[in-house]
């Protein structure tokens, strides 16, 4: 089946990916639009996972104010100041920025978390399930459990993306790393809120 310009089009619209990944997508999902771009998220995550390793120290600062009341600063870096100029790039940081004001995280990724925390929230779910008559291995699972949805609460990476909640925020990182071409990285974000 021969793959449609139109819907490599489509699909480097609605994904931002390259023209040449788009028509492998499109191929190896056999022209379905919704496995193509699964095909995408997964080579994004492969590719962002090579980059890793890389510095980014470019980028920039961005603001967002939300009706006087809530406001952001958010540093989002990059490889080289030529990504950090793109307009898309720019979107992005400002994405992030309008994220931090509505999410209200209080972390970058759970690696951020003092161990403290992590101790004193495992002691707090601990106590409400005494009880439960759960053996200790069951319990230690549905702790895991709860640590991880206390880390989609309170860590940026983690969390689920306003503008989509079907992807994370590390998720939609990982799929501009792969579409630009370059590791990004939120380095330090700050939220005030009148009156708090």
């Amino acid at each position: 089946m021969a793959t449609q310009i139109s819907d490599i089009t489509k699909l480097r619209e609605t994904t931002g990916a390259g023209m040449m990944d788009c028509k492998k997508a499109l191929e190896e999902a056999k022209g379905d639009f919704d496995k193509a771009i699964e095909v995408l998220r997964k080579k994004g995550a492969a590719t962002a996972a090579k980059r890793s390793d890389r510095d980014a120290k470019e980028g920039l600062v961005v603001s967002y104010v939300h009706n006087g009341r809530i406001g952001t600063l958010l540093e989002l870096n990059s490889e080289t100041d030529f990504v950090a100029k793109n307009e898309d790039f720019k979107q992005l940081a400002n994405a992030l920025a309008m994220h931090v004001a509505a999410a209200n995280p209080e972390y970058i990724s759970p690696e951020d978390v003092p161990a403290e925390v992590i101790a004193k929230e495992r002691e707090i779910e601990a106590a409400q399930l005494e009880g439960a008559g759960k053996t200790k291995e069951v319990l230690e699972k549905i702790l895991d459990g709860k640590i991880s949805k206390y880390y989609s609460q309170v860590c940026l990476m983690k969390q689920p993306y306003v503008k989509n909640p079907d992807i994370t925020i590390e998720d939609l990182l990982n799929d501009k790393t792969a579409a630009i071409g370059e590791k990004l990285a939120v380095r330090r974000f700050t939220r005030y809120e009148l009156g708090k």
